[in-house]
């Protein structure tokens, strides 16, 4: 059997070549700090800048330090779901690996997830970013985010966070799907809370992400909110999708049909007035299949859940919970 050990931090690298040497000196200063047993799980999503070199020299030298390497580039979320496959903290933490996020706050964050919380996430209250490319878009996407799931997080997108065991071993996690994590934990029954962290300005190279990636985040954000709050009763989450449908459909119906009532009269084979009715017809009967097309839908989803026992399962996750 695999050893426990304390805590875990996890950090996802990607050509961070001149960062790592620091990063590694400044963790473990801080984890050595909590008289703790600990381990560094470092991540490289095939980088390209001669970081796995560094990594390697930096494990010869640290026990506590462990490498996952990737044969080619997943992305951050990828990176993130290996680390807590590997991991074997009792409390895991995650950060960045461009020396932005302040590993001096671990310990703090560490010792307010143990006062109750499943999850902590840091706040970049005083971020350290561009104005107009990073942290106007992030502000806008955190609101968005808060409106659409309930979960009132300031600060969905930043890295460092901790997490207890239980946590991490049930948030199967996929695509730009990092940032939803608090969100994904609160819908499973976890406790979270957030707390304000140091954010640093960026020392090497550049980031790594842009405004580019701001439409998976919606398409992300959709299937959050089904997985989140609608996986045990999803019949709630189409059904709303096709009232919505069935809506439309009486609205485009009914000022169809009064534009028709409008216009001047005209003989009973005027092509004009029929074919403008069977376009109405038309529309109509498609938007209204659509309607029946999410109702069966949930309904399919409805007994795909029960069938597969998810709803058990998170009962009891969210009763572990309240017993500890």
């Amino acid at each position: 059997m695999v050893s426990q050990v304390a805590l875990s931090v996890v950090v996802p690298v990607y050509n961070e070549a001149e960062s790592l040497a620091i990063l590694h000196d400044e963790i473990s200063r801080a984890a050595s700090s909590m008289g703790e047993s600990w381990e560094l799980i470092l991540v490289d999503d095939c980088s390209t800048d001669g970081s796995h070199r560094i990594l390697l020299d930096l494990r010869a030298a640290d026990p506590h330090l462990r490498i996952v390497r990737f044969s080619r580039n997943y992305g951050q979320t990828a990176a993130l779901a290996a680390g807590f496959d590997q991991s074997r903290g009792e409390v895991v933490v995650t950060l960045d690996g461009d020396l932005q996020n302040d590993p001096a706050d671990i310990p703090e964050m560490v010792a307010l997830l143990r006062t109750g919380w499943d999850v902590v996430a840091g706040w970049r209250k005083d971020r350290q970013d561009g104005f107009v490319l990073r942290r106007l878009p992030s502000l806008m996407a955190n609101r968005m985010i808060g409106i659409v799931t309930g979960v009132k997080i300031h600060d969905t997108g930043c890295t460092l966070k901790a997490f207890r065991r239980q946590v991490v071993e049930r948030l199967p996690i996929y695509a730009e799907q990092h940032r939803f994590l608090p969100v994904m934990s609160q819908g499973s029954g976890a406790r979270v809370t957030e707390m304000v962290v140091n954010h640093r300005p960026r020392r090497f190279g550049t980031s790594k992400y842009g405004i580019g990636r701001a439409w998976r985040v919606l398409l992300d954000l959709a299937a959050i909110k089904l997985i989140s709050q609608f996986s045990q009763r999803p019949l709630r989450y189409f059904g709303v999708l096709s009232m919505l449908f069935m809506l439309i459909g009486a609205l485009f119906a009914g000022v169809g049909l009064m534009s028709l009532g409008d216009s001047p009269a005209v003989g009973a084979g005027d092509w004009s007035v029929n074919s403008w009715e069977n376009v109405v017809i038309s529309i109509t009967m498609l938007i209204w299949m659509l309607m029946v097309f999410f109702a069966l839908l949930g309904l399919l989803a409805e007994l795909v859940v029960h069938a597969s026992g998810m709803h058990r399962r998170s009962a009891l996750g969210r009763l572990l919970n309240e017993q500890t």
